[in-house]
């Protein structure tokens, strides 16, 4: 089987394929910008110090956040047209013409990660629609990893499928522990299905979910620390390592 989309970050940064910035409609590129570097062929997201809140004062909680995305889209300034909307009322600040850098419409989908998260901290890979029509604004949720969901046994790697408004999904997304050390290099992926999605961790099925998308994804890379969970000389930078990316 031959690789439909393969990115092993050894030549650096596509920014032909990914937008190193988080959601900047809601806020613009220039308070979106995420923190990044190549190392050793990974891409490394971390959020340091000085790094500044995201979409501060219209966010209910303050975060921080250093992420890439492989689509963008947003109507005017001032419209309610854009993706993962997480407010009612939210209103475009920066408006963001249609852009694909890639975008994926079923297979399978593998993400070698490993990531250094504190308990303030959360890493997450996750796909979703361009939201060109609002229906078509679907999610799937390759992993999500909370920082205080971390033990000495293991973690709780959230899997699964967010409808938002596509009234052809439901809510169906469940944190199950593994065995693993999340500092440690993993393999996660979604195999993508017409009717259905596995999800996988290292090579074996985690769980599977009877439904999915009927529209192409665009890929979201990101990592995120919550400020108010934090504790007074807690100088912890969250960080998110991904070695590739690979789509069959």
């Amino acid at each position: 089987m031959s690789a439909l989309f393969s990115d092993d970050f050894d030549h650096g940064l596509d920014t032909g394929t990914w937008l190193p910035h988080y959601l900047p409609q809601w806020s613009s590129r220039a308070e979106s910008a995420a923190a990044w570097t190549v190392e050793h062929g990974a891409l490394a997201l971390s959020i340091p110090p000085q790094q500044g809140l995201w979409c501060e004062g219209i966010h209910e909680t303050p975060l921080r956040v250093s992420g890439v995305q492989s689509g963008c889209f947003s109507g005017p300034v001032g419209s309610t047209t854009g993706q993962q909307l997480f407010a009612p009322g939210l209103l475009v600040r920066e408006e963001q013409p249609l852009w694909t850098g890639w975008t994926w419409d079923g297979g399978l989908l593998e993400v070698r990660a490993r990531m250094e998260l504190s308990p303030r901290s959360m890493a997450s890979v996750w796909l979703v629609g361009v939201e060109d029509s609002p229906e078509r604004c679907g999610e799937i949720c390759l992993f999500e990893v909370f920082g205080d969901a971390i033990d000495t046994g293991g973690a709780a790697v959230g899997q699964g499928v967010h409808p938002f408004r596509d009234p052809a999904l439901r809510d169906d997304f469940e944190p199950l522990r593994h065995p693993i050390d999340v500092t440690a290099w993993h393999t996660y992926a979604a195999n993508w299905r017409a009717d259905g999605v596995d999800f996988l961790v290292d090579g074996v099925r985690t769980r599977t979910v009877e439904q999915s998308p009927g529209y192409p994804l665009q890929m979201m890379i990101g990592v995120f620390d919550f400020p108010d969970r934090g504790r007074p000389g807690d100088d912890h930078v969250p960080r998110l390592l991904v070695d590739e990316v690979r789509a069959t």
